[in-house]
């Protein structure tokens, strides 16, 4: 694990969004993550924190999505709050925003207001739902959005339930990353038009979106719409995960020819005549046998047999373990900052990288830089005082 992994000598930029602001209006989830990336490459995010504890409660110096970020209380139900908030949208380019629809212009920080003082604004909307449909005044979470656009019923074995992957799926993958990516395009077109625009990033869209090659092969009929039954969920026996003798797991993942002959060999099945795995009759004793070969040895013992080879078989392994791994510590992939090990900043960049340069913003603490570096004084004029 590195302690520096993407701070480069002789680079004076913070990062490829150097110099751009953004004003991130408090919430949990996919929103805060979208602003930690934009901050992770550079960006000056300021976060409106409310006054009073977090609605998730926990310790605010753990909160690695706020990492990069400074923090300034504004309460947006006092009468000062909304006039504030559109004071720091007045000299920010991209505004981020996750409550439910209606709710930001009921508060006078809608993208109207805002925009009313900044044309060229980016308002970033996430939700889950979106802004319009249905569901969309509805409350919900990630198992919810990737159980409607069909995301969920792709995961688990096929007699079984589907499985939970965590909330990676839709609120980051798609939620954060497409609200992420959908800011950066819109501030592109701001650029050069002199005109904002509001950015509805709604998890169902986004995770539906991942989906989409599995469309192209539910129309070519090369794939079942039913999980644990096709090539890269589980139903292919070269494409999935083995119990070891020690209750460990190895990932395999040879699906190509010469990948595959690498795998069996290793395995100790060369020699086997073995069913032809292009046939998916042949799947089910396929499986048995590897998963009879993988329980004869534990996983330190399976990693050592294919560590360096092309057989593309891993060890499963846990985060803490993640973070000691030779791969990942020689790239840096995790680092130690502030005293909290983490992710570091993605993707990398040969010539304006991340860096880590602030620990997670305490709620409110940052005030006063905030407006003296903003040119905003009305955030000291709030009633809410900074670290309340």
């Amino acid at each position: 694990m590195s302690r520096h992994s993407t701070d480069l000598p002789g680079h004076d930029m913070a990062g490829p969004l150097d110099g751009v602001r953004v004003v991130e209006l408090a919430g949990i989830g996919p929103g805060p993550f979208a602003a930690m990336l934009l901050a992770d490459l550079g960006a000056d995010v300021v976060r409106v924190d409310r006054p009073g504890p977090s609605p998730l409660g926990g310790d605010p110096v753990y909160d690695v999505t706020n990492r990069n970020k400074r923090s300034v209380l504004v309460d947006l139900k006092s009468l000062e709050g909304p006039g504030t908030v559109r004071a720091l949208a007045a000299r920010a380019e991209i505004l981020v925003e996750g409550y439910r629809p209606g709710v930001a212009e009921r508060l006078g920080v809608g993208p109207e207001e805002c925009m009313a003082v900044n044309p060229a604004l980016v308002y970033g909307r996430m939700t889950g739902w979106g802004q319009r449909g249905p569901l969309a005044p509805l409350a919900g979470h990630d198992i919810g959005y990737i159980a409607t656009t069909g995301a969920l019923s792709m995961i688990g074995a096929p007699d079984g339930p589907p499985v939970l992957p965590v909330n990676l799926l839709g609120d980051y993958a798609g939620g954060s990353l497409y609200l992420a990516t959908g800011v950066l395009a819109a501030l592109l077109t701001a650029r050069a038009t002199g005109r904002g625009q509001v950015v509805d990033a709604a998890i169902v869209d986004g995770a539906a979106h991942l989906t989409a090659m599995f469309w192209g092969m539910l129309a070519e009929g090369t794939w079942q719409d039913g999980r644990g039954r096709n090539l890269l969920d589980g139903g292919c026996p070269h494409y999935g995960v083995y119990e070891t003798a020690d209750g460990g797991w190895m990932a395999v993942g040879a699906l190509e020819p010469q990948f595959y002959a690498v795998f069996v060999s290793l395995l100790g099945l060369d020699g086997e005549d073995l069913p032809d795995r292009a046939d998916p009759r042949n799947w089910p004793e396929l499986r048995a046998l590897f998963t009879n070969r993988f329980r004869a040895a534990g996983r330190e013992e399976w990693t050592a047999v294919f560590e360096g080879t092309d057989a593309c078989v891993s060890p499963v392994l846990s985060l803490h373990e993640a973070a000691g791994h030779p791969h990942l510590t020689g790239r840096g992939t995790y680092t130690e900052a502030y005293g909290i090990t983490q992710p570091a900043p993605a993707p990398r960049f040969s010539d304006t990288p991340g860096t880590i340069r602030l620990p997670p913003a305490v709620p409110g603490a940052h005030t006063p830089d905030v407006a003296r570096d903003w040119g905003v004084p009305e955030l000291l004029k709030d009633p809410s005082p900074c670290g309340t």
